[in-house]
């Protein structure tokens, strides 16, 4: 971050997120009440329901959170996730309570080896494709740890090491981090799956995807913002986070170009989970459908009802509110089932 100038004045703002000054210089925010959210949860090695958490710096210029499991009765192998956050490529960060109230017990549900968080390079100091190399990168890790070389070796890396069935990776992303399991999946289809051996994609799952267009959708217009999801988030933060130049009808982020782009790449099954009430439920569906027409194999769920936008991911709303509690399970049910069958 450039030194701030005492006489700096705000050119760009998303309200209670970010705001840009005139030096350069970059302030991320905590909306009001969202501190509860944005509350830091730090590592810790003794298990809590099963799961330990630690923070690793790979080999690899990038930095991981471990969701571990504790190790399975009889040393069977189990798959790992490596998730992607969202925060519209902006804002953000694995160690949020946000992600941790989730992910750490979804470890432990769906009896996994492990989860890796991923810290993502965020923008406006960079933008896209950084946060796609860093998803690439953690997948160019895991194959490091597979194969037991270049890595520098602790007790949870090689717990992951002893417990992982590496055939089995399947990538997991909220919101932004849902478009980065489509553009990492085919950065990985591109370069030729065999580039990763032994690691192989088994599939994705893309949580309420922040796809998008220049022309606002019906479910733009008409549904309500959430407290995770505004049009001016949409709109600014998806203007920060492309490459310079780019506007929203790029392969990044709208639906048609996105699955234009991989028509003759190979992609995992995907698994995309869409909440009705979302401002991008119709660019979601939409991608859906452009994806199967291109030949993907694609299974699109829609969480019905009053839920919008990472619903799942407010656990004050998951604990309080009897269908934010009901969906969240259908969700993880859906999660579950798409692993298990892949």
């Amino acid at each position: 971050m450039a030194q701030a100038s005492p006489n700096r004045t705000v050119v760009e703002e998303v309200t209670g997120w970010l705001r840009i000054y005139s030096d350069g210089t970059v302030e991320r925010l905590t909306p009001p009440g969202g501190e509860p959210f944005t509350d830091i949860v730090p590592p810790y090695t003794e298990p809590r329901a099963g799961v330990t958490v630690h923070d690793v710096a790979t080999d690899r210029g990038i930095e991981v959170r471990l969701y571990l499991q504790e190790p399975a009765a009889g040393g069977s192998r189990r798959p790992v996730l490596v998730h992607f956050h969202g925060g519209g490529f902006c804002v953000s960060r694995p160690t949020w309570a946000l992600y941790h109230n989730f992910y750490a017990p979804l470890t432990a549900k769906l009896k996994v080896a492990g989860i890796v968080s991923v810290y993502l390079p965020l923008a406006p100091e960079h933008r896209l494709p950084a946060a796609i190399d860093a998803g690439h990168d953690a997948l160019l890790w895991l194959r490091d740890v597979a194969c037991g070389k270049n890595v520098a070796y602790s007790a949870p890396v090689e717990r992951l090491r002893k417990a992982a069935d590496f055939s089995r990776v399947i990538l997991i992303g909220d919101s932004s981090g849902g478009n980065l399991v489509h553009l990492v999946a085919a950065r990985a289809g591109r370069d030729g799956m065999g580039a990763l051996h032994p690691v192989k994609l088994a599939g994705g799952v893309l949580l309420h995807p922040g796809f998008a267009r220049e022309k606002k959708s019906r479910s733009e217009l008409e549904n309500p913002p959430s407290p995770f999801l505004t049009q001016e988030m949409v709109d600014k933060f998806l203007a920060l986070g492309l490459p310079l130049g780019d506007t929203k009808d790029s392969p990044y982020t709208s639906p048609e170009l996105a699955a234009k782009a991989v028509e003759h790449v190979a992609m995992p099954p995907l698994l995309l989970m869409v909440a009705e009430k979302d401002l991008l439920r119709d660019p979601q569906v939409d991608y859906g459908k452009a994806m199967v027409l291109a030949g993907k194999e694609v299974e699109t769920k829609v969480s019905r009802g009053a839920v919008t936008h990472i619903f799942y991911l407010n656990f004050l709303a998951v604990k309080s509110d009897r269908l934010t509690s009901m969906r969240t399970k259908e969700l993880i049910h859906a999660i579950k089932n798409f692993i298990n069958h892949h």
